[in-house]
Order: C-alpha cells, then sequence, then structure tokens
C-alpha cells in the first residue's frame, strides 16, 4: 500500500478539523490562478517586438497561414490567440472532473492533490518555455496538461471537507470554492509585479514570471495536499446530531452512476449551468459597460461619450474599469463564502430561488441603471450579481450532499461541473454574437448590451423551474446498507494495516500553534490580494 493511498491520510482521534480548510485553501489559492491568465495576454502578444527594442507588438505578415503563427519567432502572436489557452484550461477543468470524480473517492485527496500539483505546476514551467522559445503550439499544449491539474485541484478538497463538517456543509465547501475564486485576486497582481521586476527595454519578463510562479505554486500545493487530512468513516463533531431538517445525507448514499440517472441530477446540472450562463455574462460585459456607458462620468466629464475621448482619456477610463473588475472578483469570492454559509441555515433550494429569482430582477434593471447614469447603484446591483454568480459554485456541492449523501459527492459534484465548461464556451460567444449584431444594426454602443443584459435574466427565469423540480431521490437508487458497510469495511481495514505500520496515529492531538500558522499561511496572501483589490478600487472614487 502505498502511503500516498487515502488510508494513509486518515486523522486520528483528537485532530483539530479547522487545521483542514487551510490545506485546501493552499491548493485552491494556486489552482485558482486559472481566473487570472488573462494578465499575461498583452506581454506574450508582443513578445517579439519588445525584443527588437519596437517596445510594442511586432504584427504578422497579413498572409501568414494559422500554423505558421503557431510556429513563429520572427513576430508576435495576436491577443485572441494567446487567450485560447484560458479556453483549453477551462474546458479541460470539466472535462477533468467528469472523469476522474469517481477516482479520487478512491485514490483519496493526497494523492489527487498531488498528481494535481504536478500537472498545473508543469504548466506554468511549459508556458514559460513557451513564452523564451515563442512557441505558442507549446501553450496551447500544455494548457492541456494545466487543466487536467486545475480540474483535479477544484475537486480534491471538496468532498474532504463535507465530511469533516456535515454540520455547516455550505461553510466547508464555500471556503474552499471561495479560495479558488480569490486565487486570481492574489496571483494576478502578483503576476504584474514579476512581469514588473523582471522586465527590461529588451525584455517583457514573462519567462521569469511564469517560472516563479511555477516555483511558488508547487511549494503551497505540496504543502496543502501532503498535510490534508480525511476523517475516519462515519465521523461526526462532538455533540452534533444530525437533522433531517439541516441535513439529509446523513443516513444514505447514491453511488455516482446511479446518480447521473436520476432526474434530481440534470436539473442540477441545469441549474448551474443557467446560473454560470448569467454571471459569466455579467463578468464579461461589466468593465465594458462601464466604460462605453458612464464614459467621460467617470472622469468628471459628464455627458461625453466614449467615442469622443481621447486615448488619453480612455485610458483613464480604461484604469478605473480595472479597478471594477478588482471589485468583482472580491464580491465573486464573498458570494462563494456569504452564500453557501447562508444555505446552511435557510436551505440550499431557498438560497438558488434567490440567486434566480433575484438576480432576474438585477439583471434586468441594469439597462435603466446604465442609462440613467446610475453609477454608485449599477455597482452595487452589479456586484450583487456577481457574488450569485460565486455563491452557484460553492453551494452546488453542499446540495449535493444533501441530494445523494458524503460518499461518493465528490464525483458526482465532478459530473455537474460539466456543465460550467458549457456554460464558459456558450455564454461568451453569445453576448459576442448579440453585441455584433446589436452594432451592425445601427445601435449605439452604450445601449447595445441592453438584449444581452435582458436575455441572461431570462436564462435565470428558466433556472426557477428547474429548482422547483428539484425533490429528494427516490430511495431506490440509494446504496443498501450492506453496501456501505462493506465500503466502509474495506477503508477502515486499510486504516488499521496503516496505524501497524506506525504511519497514522490512532490520537493525534493538534496544537494550536499549528493551527495558527497554518492559517497565517493563506490568510497574509489572501490578506494581500484583498488589499491590492482595494487600491485598484479605490482608483474610480480618486
Amino acid at each position: 500500500m502505498s502511503k500516498l493511498d487515502k488510508a494513509y491520510t486518515v486523522a486520528g482521534d483528537g485532530y483539530n478539523r479547522w487545521l483542514v480548510p487551510t490545506s485546501a485553501l493552499m491548493i485552491h489559492l494556486c489552482v485558482g490562478m486559472g481566473y487570472g491568465m488573462s494578465v499575461f495576454w498583452l506581454p506574450m502578444s508582443k513578445i517579439i517586438g519588445v525584443s527588437q527594442g519596437l517596445g510594442k507588438s511586432l504584427a504578422c505578415p497579413a498572409d501568414m497561414g494559422f500554423f505558421s503563427q503557431l510556429f513563429t519567432t520572427s513576430c508576435d502572436w495576436k491577443v485572441v490567440m494567446c487567450s485560447v489557452v484560458f479556453s483549453i484550461l477551462f474546458l479541460m477543468l470539466g472535462t477533468t472532473t467528469a472523469i476522474f470524480g469517481n477516482w479520487l473517492e478512491h485514490a483519496g485527496p493526497r494523492r489527487c492533490g498531488l498528481y494535481s500539483c504536478i500537472c498545473f505546476c508543469s504548466f506554468f514551467f511549459f508556458m514559460g518555455i513557451s513564452a523564451y522559445t515563442h512557441q505558442l503550439w507549446l501553450a496551447w499544449v500544455s494548457s492541456v496538461i494545466g487543466g487536467i491539474g486545475l480540474g483535479l485541484g477544484y475537486i480534491t478538497p471538496v468532498s474532504t471537507l463535507i465530511r469533516w463538517f456535515p454540520d455547516r456543509v455550505g461553510m466547508a465547501t464555500g471556503m474552499a470554492v471561495a479560495g479558488f475564486g480569490g486565487g486570481a485576486m492574489v496571483g494576478a497582481p502578483l503576476a504584474q509585479k514579476l512581469i514588473g521586476f523582471f522586465g527590461t527595454e529588451t525584455s517583457v519578463g514573462l519567462w521569469q514570471t511564469f517560472c516563479v510562479l511555477g516555483l511558488c505554486y508547487t511549494v503551497f500545493m505540496l504543502l496543502g495536499c501532503f498535510t490534508i487530512r480525511v476523517p475516519k468513516p462515519g465521523y461526526k463533531p462532538d455533540g452534533w446530531v444530525p437533522s433531517e431538517k439541516t441535513n439529509v445525507s446523513s443516513s444514505f448514499n447514491v453511488e455516482t452512476s446511479k446518480a447521473v440517472r436520476t432526474p434530481q441530477f440534470w436539473c442540477c446540472w441545469f441549474m448551474l449551468f443557467l446560473n454560470i450562463a448569467a454571471g459569466i455574462g455579467v463578468l464579461a460585459m461589466a468593465s465594458p459597460l462601464l466604460q462605453e456607458v458612464f464614459a467621460g462620468d467617470l472622469i468628471h466629464m459628464p455627458g461625453v461619450p466614449f467615442d469622443q475621448l481621447t486615448d488619453a482619456q480612455k485610458g483613464q477610463v480604461a484604469m478605473i474599469a480595472a479597478g471594477f473588475a478588482g471589485l468583482l472578483s472580491l464580491f465573486n469570492i464573498l458570494g462563494r463564502f456569504v452564500w453557501a454559509s447562508l444555505s446552511d441555515k435557510i436551505g440550499r433550494r431557498a438560497v438558488y430561488y434567490i440567486f434566480a429569482a433575484g438576480g432576474a430582477c438585477l439583471y434586468a434593471s441594469l439597462p435603466t441603471l446604465a442609462s440613467s447614469l446610475n453609477l454608485v447603484l449599477f455597482l452595487v446591483v452589479t456586484c450583487l450579481c456577481v457574488s450569485f454568480y460565486g455563491g452557484g459554485y460553492a453551494v452546488i456541492p453542499a446540495y449535493l450532499s444533501d441530494l445523494y449523501g458524503q460518499q461518493f459527492v465528490g464525483a458526482i459534484h465532478g459530473r455537474v461541473l460539466t456543465a460550467w465548461s458549457a456554460a464558459g464556451l456558450l455564454s461568451p460567444l453569445l453576448i459576442n454574437i448579440i453585441r455584433e449584431a446589436q452594432l451592425n444594426a445601427g445601435v449605439a454602443k452604450a445601449q447595445a448590451y441592453s438584449v444581452t443584459l435582458y436575455i441572461m435574466a431570462a436564462l435565470l427565469v428558466v433556472e426557477l423551474v428547474f429548482i422547483t423540480l428539484i425533490r429528494k431521490v427516490n430511495p431506490k437508487y440509494h446504496m443498501t446498507p450492506e453496501e456501505f458497510a462493506a465500503a466502509k469495511a474495506e477503508l477502515e481495514d486499510k486504516m488499521k494495516e496503516a496505524q501497524a505500520a506506525g504511519v497514522t496515529p490512532a490520537v493525534e492531538k493538534s496544537s494550536s500553534g499549528a493551527l495558527i500558522i497554518r492559517w497565517l499561511i493563506v490568510g497574509i496572501p489572501l490578506a494581500w490580494g484583498v488589499y491590492q483589490t482595494f487600491l485598484q478600487t479605490a482608483k474610480m472614487f480618486a
């Protein structure tokens, strides 16, 4: 039996469960940088031009073919070709969680976390080689590997936290998924500072930045995956008594293969798909909408439309929009923790009703707020919408745990996350098509987003139908007591073998000092990321 096996990660009696979220955050703060990859597109698009002292991109000849651009070392890539890395990463995330979710339940979080570390950190080193040799094909291929690491890292701690916190399932999953959202909040400004540090008149400083980030993430993720622990089968916190009202997953479990055949699974899939499609919609358009609608009002030039601003003034507006993007990122993170924690109190369905009904009303109000140039209300409504988007990610694993039990929730969650990939591919495409059609029809830029926002609101109205259709899973899908006992006994036998070998202790007390140190390790980067976000946001009101 390998020491990476699940049995070797079982904690002894007396282990402090509040250590486990720190391990989850160490992993999620790293893989969450997938959200912040856009910080690299502009530097990637001018590697050659800067190296030749031009200070800007060196465009490829108009007749250069697509495949030639993937291998060229004589001219720069277009930003849109660089951004394909992002699409591949998140396509592979959904694919990986669907394929390997069931494997995680048997392999355990340590092995899964280690493989995530190898894949995700290798991606950054390959990206460094890609930037150094100027080979875009390598960046695309490495994105497949990075996306696998991203998917494995995303699902690694979720089911573990659910088992440690059966009394606070929403809060536990909210903590982990908030860490994923915080990855970009920490990683993006760090990457910008590293690019500034390594950059020279003849180098954008990109390959060095990728390598430094790869090293940092390797250390952090290894620390996370080798400190994460799982509870003994049937673990319950001291003094906690399961309640049918607050937690319905304590008395049964449903296998993954059976779960995907239930109507509840597909209701959850479409519910998440619609929530994400609408959320990505507002995230994709919020920054350009702010710039093109409020335009001169953002820089004390009331009534001046975007097209009449000078390049310097547009630069000021873009800087303010960057602060707005940071503010949205913060609310994305807060929404994940706050709404998931609230779901422990009022129920998962009630929270999703808030996301759908409340979100539909808020999305539909945005065109009116924009046309009235009410900046403060526009900011408040947009931030609330983004918090609903983040909350949707955090509440879904807790909801699945309520519906299908804790035993296979990681695998079931992985299958449901394919909705993320589908929404991530389709929603931005829909937004761009509608916006281009509006502009081609002669609609002013300031009004070109209204139809899209109304469509996003309509998606959330449809989401209400799927939320309402979710009921308790038919008992015929539940594992029999004999099946569950056999699965439990198999793990317990391996635990005894690990304890007999002296690898895992039967009793394991945790010191308060270790708890403080572990929380400082994840808390300091998060606090720095929040500080950087506030600095950017402050520029909006300067």
